[in-house]
C-alpha cells in the first residue's frame, strides 16, 4: 500500500466526503422486470459489467472513503475480476481491502468493499449472524487509541429478525467506539425496530432526513444509510444522479473536529 503525506491544518475541523454503493456485481436495473429478463446475465461477464463499474470509478475522484456491498470478489459473473480492487485502481484509491461472503460455487462471490484516501491501521472481517449465513461486517479503524475513528461497511439481510441480530451484533462491536460511522445497504428503513437496537445501544444518531435510495428508478425506500456518533457532524446526505445498480448511490459529508480528524490520519483539508 502506498502511504499519503500529512498536511499540516490550522482549520478546527476535518471535512470527509462518504458514500456507499450497492452495486450489485456491475449489473443495471431499471425495472422490476429485469430481475427476470435479464436472470441469465446476471451470473455471466460482460462488457456492460465493465462500462458500468468504469462509470461508477469517475465520480470517486471527490469522495475520501466508499464502501461498497455486492461487489464481485473475482468469480464467473465477473469474469473473475475482482471488483473492489478494479474500482479503487481505475478511481485512484490508494487503499482497499474486501470482505468476500456468499460464495456460490464459482457463480457468484459477493463481497464488502472499502476504497479510502486515509490509510486504514485496522481492517476486520466479521461474518454476522443469521440463519442464513453468508453475511459480513467489514470493521476499519483509522488512528489509535480513544480517539480512533471506527467505520462499519454492512449488508443485512431482507429478514427483520436476522437484521435485529446482526444490528445487535454491529452494536455490540461499535460500543466500545465513540467515534464511529456505520454505512452500507442495511435492508431497513430508520426507524424500524430493529435500527432502534442500534440506536439505543451505540452513539450512533438517526438521520434526521431520509434520504430515498430504492428502487433506483424510483426511489421510495431509504434502505442505504450512513449513520454517525453524536460527534461527527453529517452535513449532508445526497444521492449520486445516476444508477449502477437497482440501489442508488448514498453520499454524505461528514465534519470530524480536527483533534480527531488529526488521530485518525484525517488532518488534510479539503
Amino acid at each position: 500500500m502506498t502511504r499519503s503525506s500529512p498536511n499540516p491544518s490550522s482549520a478546527p475541523e476535518r471535512t470527509l466526503r462518504l458514500l456507499s454503493c450497492n452495486i450489485l456485481a456491475g449489473a443495471s436495473v431499471q425495472r422490476y422486470s429485469d430481475y427476470v429478463t435479464r436472470s441469465v446475465n446476471a451470473v455471466l461477464p460482460g462488457r456492460s459489467k465493465l462500462a458500468n463499474l468504469d462509470s461508477l470509478a469517475e465520480l470517486l475522484h471527490e469522495f475520501d472513503v466508499v464502501g461498497l456491498q455486492e461487489a464481485d470478489a473475482g468469480s464467473l459473473r465477473s469474469g473473475f475480476l475482482n471488483q473492489t480492487r478494479y474500482i479503487a485502481e481505475a478511481a485512484g484509491m490508494p487503499f482497499w481491502s474486501h470482505q468476500p461472503n456468499r460464495p456460490m460455487a464459482r457463480v457468484a462471490h459477493s463481497a464488502n468493499g472499502l476504497l479510502s484516501r486515509i490509510e486504514p491501521a485496522e481492517v476486520i472481517d466479521y461474518p454476522l449472524p443469521g440463519r442464513i449465513k453468508g453475511r459480513g461486517a467489514l470493521f476499519v479503524r483509522f488512528g489509535e487509541g480513544p480517539d480512533a475513528l471506527v467505520m462499519v461497511v454492512a449488508h443485512l439481510s431482507l429478514g427483520a429478525q436476522a437484521r435485529m441480530g446482526q444490528l445487535a451484533f454491529i452494536a455490540e462491536l461499535l460500543a466500545p467506539y465513540p467515534h464511529a460511522v456505520l454505512m452500507g445497504d442495511l435492508n431497513t428503513e430508520p426507524n424500524s425496530p430493529e435500527m432502534r437496537v442500534l440506536f439505543d445501544k451505540t452513539a450512533l444518531q438517526m438521520p434526521t432526513v431520509n434520504t430515498l435510495t430504492f428502487p433506483s428508478w424510483k426511489p421510495r425506500r431509504a434502505l442505504d444509510h450512513i449513520l454517525t456518533s453524536a460527534d461527527i457532524k453529517l452535513e449532508r446526505t445526497w444521492t449520486l444522479p445516476r444508477a449502477f445498480s437497482d440501489h442508488l448511490p448514498l453520499a454524505a459529508e461528514i465534519r470530524l473536529p480536527l483533534a480527531l480528524a488529526e488521530a485518525a490520519g484525517a488532518s488534510r483539508p479539503r
